[in-house]
């Protein structure tokens, strides 16, 4: 005895919806995955941050601190890696082969921005970070404000962050970041890229608030947080409003 067509119309039906849900679970599955990379990354880059800093009489890894200026920002959010890869056994010219320094969600076709005029030297690009030298092959970032205040258009700004700070002068430790994904400082995220909040898009392109990264602390914690979106700079030149799990500052 055959089938119907409308019989057959609704076994397809039934296929296609449980493809789809197997496909929803997979996706979500992947993404969980990721994160959870993502963690273990920052974990063990956070401990040789801490190894570091105790080899170096407490002081935070801040390379550029003397002399930085509105024309090197970068060097003070990407020189880190430099400072503490002998300390996860990389010995050597940094490369896009450093695992540890590669977040898995970070891949091509996530819109990023790379090399505009400063302060915000920032484009739009289509390519993994990790495998670009001017964020020395790392998809993720030491909060390096040097807490100088700068002047950008009408506003005046002073990245917040741990450059040239000890970091057992760190207030609260449990809140202020040592290291996040680099999405965070704008904010835009590779887990959830149809995060929604307010949209502003002065960037030319697409950044969110609350749009949520991995971040470890500086008491060695790790979490997935919301990051802020400030009106006019990237978020990591300003703190969040308390409501928020987080800090740049060190006080």
């Amino acid at each position: 005895m055959g089938f119907t067509l409308i019989e057959l119309l609704v076994v397809i039906t039934i296929i296609a919806i449980l493809a789809a849900l197997l496909l929803t679970t997979f996706s979500r599955g992947k993404a969980k995955a990721q994160r959870l990379v993502c963690v273990n990354n920052l974990r063990q880059m956070s401990l040789a941050v801490r190894m570091y800093s105790d080899d170096f009489h407490d002081a935070s890894p801040s390379p550029g601190a003397p002399g930085a200026s509105i024309t090197n920002l970068q060097m003070l959010y990407s020189g880190y890696k430099a400072l503490i890869k002998s300390y996860v056994g990389l010995k050597g010219t940094s490369s896009a082969q450093d695992r540890l320094f590669a977040c898995p969600a970070d891949v091509m076709n996530a819109n990023w921005i790379v090399g505009r005029k400063p302060p915000l030297p920032y484009r739009f690009v289509q390519q993994s970070l990790h495998e670009l030298s001017a964020f020395d092959f790392s998809s993720y970032s030491f909060n390096g404000g040097d807490n100088v205040t700068r002047q950008f258009d009408q506003h005046s700004f002073a990245p917040p962050g741990l450059t040239g700070v000890r970091l057992s002068s760190v207030r609260h430790p449990d809140r202020t970041i040592l290291l996040t994904e680099l999405p965070a400082g704008f904010p835009y995220s590779w887990h959830d890229p149809l995060s929604h909040g307010a949209n502003r898009p002065d960037f030319n392109g697409t950044i969110y608030n609350d749009s949520k990264n991995v971040a470890s602390f500086v008491d060695g914690h790790v979490s997935y947080i919301k990051m802020w979106c400030p009106d006019y700079i990237p978020a990591l030149f300003t703190n969040p409003p308390a409501s928020y799990d987080y800090q740049w500052s060190p006080n």
